[in-house]
């Protein structure tokens, strides 16, 4: 974070500054990170104490101090020889302070922000920016998947006077909230990747989920450009509601920066990279996944825009080997099992594309294993869209499928009344019966795939069954 003095932090907040029984005063100079759990905090740092769904950040204050809190932001004064600045509200305190810094460092004129929506690719895509637009001057993005009310802010607070460019992954589970995220740090240029029913539960269908998503670009200034996915029609439909420029990404020849020549395998994707300026490029991307060339165009529109030549993105590109943890790693290797943990989180849409990948990048005769579990908030779509899925495994010819949980109960039955299995899905009630099942059930030269929702607890099936076969 730049150096701001308590005074002006408080000012920011709106919150009551409380120096009792401590040596500073309002001219101390914070310079610290921010942070709303204990555990991270190191000397110098700002502690948010924010109230959670299971606990209460105000219990984690003494181990904060002790590991050696500069400021601590609370909703209620606490016992404690530290500055303390009272707030109506830690979250939005965060946010505002959040809002401060980025302004002031934007003020400079060098700052440059992305922010990055959608139903699907998000997380990718904020690395794929990361790693190209590194190689230009500093840059911030955020750790795993930082893209709410609060992992956003955090991640805002991390720019300073240096920082070149900013990359804002800007998730969403209701309308406004992508909305507020801009408000924090308008982008420069606005991203939206996909509209699909990630989260549909809590959105109340596709329809909403389109809308605050369309959130992104909306509220953008004349002055900045809309990156825009032209192969979903929710997302080409927001043209027409922003003020800013459009650039397009895209397979197909129509939009601004797209790919052709595609070829997929177990090794990634090849394909030719158009970029907007006419210039084309022959690249290799190691992600796992033909979806994943979608995020990577919309990456490199983004560089485009800002100047990176095509040979540096390219090369940015190409030496990134994995999304995200558990978002399509690869694993194993001992008696040629492969295993492919993508379960850190499940949509319709994410779900269709690794099974897709499985049965693309099977070798003839190889047989496929896909361990599916549930996919969560999708409310009452869920039923529908698990039968769905269970029949596309089938039609893809995956050779066995191993559900687990009762949630995702309906992604076996739809299998077994597809008729054309007699025993090719099996269903089981936990990740460790599970294992125990694949155990016996996995063999040498078999592709695995492990796919589920972050609340299914997959990734960690998936990581033992990658520990067994490396």
């Amino acid at each position: 974070m730049i150096a701001l003095t308590l005074a002006e932090i408080a000012a920011a907040t709106g919150g009551t500054l409380r120096l009792d029984g401590t040596d500073a005063t309002s001219d101390t100079v914070i310079a610290g990170a921010s942070h709303t759990d204990s555990r991270e905090v190191a000397a110098g740092d700002v502690f948010f104490a924010k109230p959670g769904e299971f606990t209460d950040g105000h219990l984690f204050v003494p181990q904060a101090v002790e590991a050696g809190a500069a400021l601590l932001v609370v909703e209620r004064p606490q016992q404690a020889a530290v500055p303390q600045l009272v707030v109506a509200d830690t979250v939005e305190a965060l946010g505002a302070l959040a809002h401060e810094v980025v302004e002031r460092v934007r003020a400079s004129g060098v700052l440059k922000i992305v922010g990055v929506t959608g139903s699907n690719g998000k997380t990718t895509t904020k690395n794929l920016l990361r790693a190209i637009l590194e190689r230009v001057g500093p840059t911030i993005a955020p750790r795993a998947s930082f893209n709410n009310e609060v992992g956003a802010p955090l991640t805002m607070l991390e720019v300073t006077d240096e920082t070149r460019f900013l990359v804002a992954e800007m998730g969403a589970s209701g309308i406004g909230e992508i909305a507020r995220l801009i408000r924090l740090a308008t982008p420069d240029i606005g991203v939206v990747l996909k509209v699909g029913l990630a989260h549909a539960g809590g959105f109340g269908g596709i329809e909403a989920t389109q809308r605050a998503k369309s959130e992104m670009v909306t509220d953008l200034p004349s002055s900045a450009v809309a990156v825009l996915n032209a192969d979903d029609p929710r997302v080409a439909a927001m043209a027409a509601l922003t003020p800013a420029r459009v650039v397009w990404f895209g397979m197909g020849t129509d939009a601004a920066v797209h790919a052709s020549d595609i070829h997929v395998s177990a090794d990634g994707t090849s394909f030719t990279l158009h970029l907007a300026s006419g210039e084309s490029r022959a690249m290799h991307f190691r992600v796992l996944g033909e979806h994943h060339v979608m995020n990577a165009l919309a990456a490199a529109a983004v560089a485009e825009e800002w100047g990176v030549g095509i040979d540096d993105i390219v090369s940015a590109l190409e030496s990134v080997r994995l999304a995200e943890r558990w978002r399509m790693e690869v694993m194993g290797g001992r008696d040629g099992v492969t295993i492919i943990n993508d379960a850190y989180n499940a949509s319709p849409d994410s779900m269709s594309a690794a099974l897709k990948t499985l049965a693309q990048i099977a070798a003839p005769g190889q047989r496929t294993i896909a361990v599916l579990g549930e996919m969560s908030e999708l409310g009452e779509f869920a039923g529908e869209e698990h039968d769905r899925i269970g029949l596309l495994a089938v039609r893809l010819g995956i050779s066995q499928m191993v559900v687990v949980g009762q949630e995702a109960r309906r992604l076996h039955i739809s299998t077994i009344n597809e008729g054309s299995w007699d025993g090719e899905s099996a269903i089981v009630d936990d990740a460790d019966a599970a294992y125990d099942l694949l155990e016996g059930l996995i063999g040498p030269g078999d592709l695995v795939l492990v796919k589920s929702s972050n609340s299914a607890g997959l990734r960690h099936l998936g990581d033992r069954l990658g520990g067994r076969y490396s």
